[in-house]
């Protein structure tokens, strides 16, 4: 079962966000920058923690960021809001390819997804896919109403900070 939850249709670089049966999320976007300056977007912390966090959510910041984007490196990124209380995420990068592909696991919670990205050249525009397969029907539902929500504005703030930084 394939459904299609979202697009911005009749927007250049729109976002669609698709159901691949019952554990995989599909997100594809075109970005108006080479896949090496995408790619930076997602891998250096300084740049990352510019666009990660949505705007739409008030008071959350992303007060850490760690991240080692290496095969068998690391990733910790820790949220606040405000408080002394933080949320951390991690885990580990499984497959790195520069400027190509990036595949991390979300060791978070026994429900966690593995995730790939890829920066797919498009005559010097990048096609960026967001793909997840969740262990769980539950997992992805859960998501849908979570952070998945979310990665329509989060593309979008990337795409801004890629106009900013030459992309």
């Amino acid at each position: 079962m394939n459904q299609k939850i979202s697009s911005a249709d009749g927007v250049q670089n729109r976002t669609t966000v698709e159901r691949r049966g019952d554990r995989e999320l599909v997100v594809t976007r075109i970005f108006n920058a080479p896949p090496s300056i995408v790619y930076r977007a997602w891998s250096q912390p300084g740049l990352f923690q510019r666009w990660w966090v949505p705007k739409s959510v008030s008071g959350v910041s992303l007060v850490s960021c760690e991240m080692d984007v290496r095969t068998g490196g690391r990733y910790r990124l820790e949220f606040g809001a405000g408080g002394s209380d933080t949320m951390a995420f991690y885990g580990k990068y499984l497959e790195v390819v520069p400027n190509e592909r990036i595949v991390w696991t979300n060791d978070e919670g026994e429900e966690g997804a593995i995730t790939t990205v890829t920066f797919e050249d498009q005559g010097g525009k990048t096609l960026l896919n967001f793909h997840e397969v969740y262990p769980s029907k539950e997992a992805l539902e859960e998501a849908l109403q979570g952070s998945a929500a979310a990665l329509p504005e989060q593309l979008e703030q990337l795409d801004q900070l890629l106009s900013s930084i030459g992309g």
